[in-house]
């Protein structure tokens, strides 16, 4: 199936618009925040939190960084006023982080305290290995003196043990997924059982840490040795919290939620939706495979 993969994504450039977004539609809430504010209400209703992630990293002028921290704060003060059971995702080089590193740190800075007022929280997202020293260095300086902001961690990375280490003693918030940018082997494990167990090493470590984690996958393995460390530490629900990607395994999502346990569905909205796609079709194959399949095979769809 990896050479359907493949082949669907180095389609996918020479495909007109309004079909790439036919396969994206699932998993994107929309362009506007309206619809975005839709979506989420009806995760709500169905007994789900969300994050909502306005798209379009990797800006370059301080002009649209700026922009960017506009539309952030906006998304967080209409989360108030909607009465939303959601919080932020922010990806750094949306708001300047390849531009320069203090201007980022200000605002990132601005964003968190604008949440902090509205009684709600910012997850700095991770991004690819070019950002994460300046990424888990704006978290920290931030969380020294905030406590609603949270950072991601990638099991993939081989750093990933390190940064754990050193996050654990402020009992920090973090979000454990796998990570699905294209790195060398030299810095990433890049065989699916040594990512999934140094994931299982990770979170045992961080729960062990009293970090608050948001146990980020779609993978049903992974699941379940989440619910064994849980079960074996006997954590309450309001200990942690499951995360996932809208559109994706509402099977496993709903099994979750049946269960009793929080989850929480990442949002992504804007514009940028089709450069967003490209991006993550690109970097992970297999979404692009799946999506296919979830088109063409509807009956057959476990996504």
């Amino acid at each position: 199936m990896n050479i359907l993969n493949r082949l669907v994504v180095a389609c996918v450039p020479a495909v007109p618009k309004p079909i790439v977004r036919r396969f994206a539609n699932r998993y994107i809430a929309g362009e506007t925040l309206d619809e975005a504010v839709r979506v989420v209400r009806q995760l709500n209703e169905q007994g789900m939190m969300a994050t909502l992630d306005v798209l379009g990293e990797d800006i370059t002028t301080h002009e649209e960084a700026t922009a960017a921290v506009v539309e952030s704060e906006q998304v967080l003060h209409r989360i108030t006023s909607e009465k939303l059971n959601a919080n932020l995702s922010v990806k750094l080089t949306s708001i300047g982080l390849k531009l320069d590193k203090s201007f980022c740190l200000d605002n990132t800075k601005r964003i968190v305290q604008t949440a902090r007022s509205l009684d709600n929280f910012v997850r700095i997202d991770m991004e690819d290995s070019t950002c994460t020293s300046d990424t888990i260095d704006i978290y920290r300086s931030l969380s020294k003196e905030m406590k609603n902001v949270g950072i991601v961690l990638q099991a993939y990375m081989r750093r990933s043990a390190a940064d754990t280490a050193k996050l654990i003693p402020a009992k920090s918030n973090i979000r454990l997924c796998k990570g699905i940018y294209n790195e060398s082997p030299e810095i990433a494990f890049k065989e699916h059982d040594e990512i999934n167990r140094n994931y299982v090493s990770l979170l045992r470590t961080m729960l062990e840490g009293k970090c608050y984690v948001g146990i980020a996958t779609h993978d049903t393995q992974l699941v379940e040795s989440a619910l064994q460390l849980i079960r074996e530490m006997n954590l309450q629900h309001h200990e942690y919290e499951f995360q996932m990607l809208l559109g994706v395994r509402k099977d496993l999502r709903d099994s979750i939620v049946r269960a009793g346990h929080r989850m929480r569905i990442y949002v992504p909205f804007g514009k940028d939706w089709y450069g967003y796609s490209i991006r993550r079709f690109k970097e992970n194959p297999q979404v692009a495979g799946q999506v296919f399949r979830s088109i063409v095979f509807p009956w057959n769809s476990h996504s």
